[in-house]
């Protein structure tokens, strides 16, 4: 099973490798095409390769002109088979910790809460990966308040860290006979303002933790990105007045999220490649938004 994950990550990572000459290859085929479309000259350094790369383009339809990121070949497959989440925490979590993991593994379906006890974090990723579990989730606390959640991506990554803010678990609210028991039905996703490359990362590591669901299902949950910052929530609804009247009905928790890294392999390869992370200086950028406008 070693072997094989390093050779599955090797592989991956050499047709990683190949972008950089793929993208060279384009650009030279687009200046040609430029050059044909105004009537102009062939540019001088590519007269030399006009002859192979018309033939080049000659030969491409809609899906192979233009050169697809392997980056997202991680969820390539994804749509194939229902998402399976293991959740986890630290090490020795507070009670307020054991009861928010209690009910994430009831936003997330096909999730399973696992006690950490003394296993390490390789250990836990060789677990998943030998039972198929397409992701895993690790809370992490700050004297008992939730402060960050890493969502690892199997079996080749990416992993997303976020920091947790602002946390209202269903065991906080007051109103809990109000809010009612949580459907289990596969939740409706609005994903809202995730406009730049970053972003549409985001929300595609974010979106393929939830399985399709039934169009009859009255669950959504909603990821709201506001100045980079993601407001998690979860409603049900009903129609109590026809298909134009319809209540909402929050069901908890709540809470927000902020992206600070992503990286390009698993939670347990510290080797793995930073795909983009958070600096310093981008808290003081005013109008840099980088998940959407």
């Amino acid at each position: 099973m070693l072997r094989r994950n390093v050779r599955l990550r090797r592989e991956y990572l050499y047709r990683k490798s190949l972008e950089g000459k793929e993208r060279l290859l384009y650009e030279k085929k687009r200046k040609i095409k430029q050059a044909l479309e105004e009537g102009k000259p062939i540019p001088t350094e590519l007269r030399n390769e006009d002859a192979a790369l018309r033939q080049e383009i000659d030969l491409e339809d809609e899906r192979t002109a233009v050169p697809r990121s392997t980056i997202d070949d991680e969820y390539a497959n994804a749509s194939e088979k229902d998402p399976k989440i293991l959740l986890t925490t630290s090490h020795d979590p507070s009670a307020p910790l054991k009861q928010f993991v209690k009910e994430l593994k009831f936003v997330f379906p096909n999730s399973q809460r696992m006690n950490r006890g003394g296993q390490v974090i390789s250990e836990i990723v060789e677990t998943c990966r030998s039972h198929d579990f397409t992701d895993l989730i690790l809370v992490y606390e700050h004297r008992g308040v939730p402060d960050k959640i890493v969502i690892s991506h199997l079996p080749f990554g990416p992993t997303a860290y976020f920091q947790i803010l602002n946390v209202v678990t269903r065991h906080d609210n007051k109103d809990k006979k109000e809010m009612g028991t949580v459907s289990e039905a596969y939740p409706h996703l609005i994903l809202n303002n995730f406009s730049t490359k970053i972003g549409e990362r985001t929300a595609t590591i974010l979106k393929h933790l939830f399985p399709v669901p039934k169009p009859d299902s009255k669950r959504i949950i909603t990821f709201a990105n506001q100045s980079d910052y993601i407001s998690f929530r979860h409603h049900v609804y009903r129609q109590s007045g026809g298909p134009k009247s319809i209540d909402l009905k929050e069901v908890g928790p709540r809470f927000e999220l902020r992206l600070y890294q992503i990286k390009l392999g698993t939670i347990d390869q510290e080797e793995a490649q930073t795909e983009w992370v958070l600096r310093s200086f981008m808290n003081t950028s005013k109008k840099q938004k980088v998940l959407g406008e």
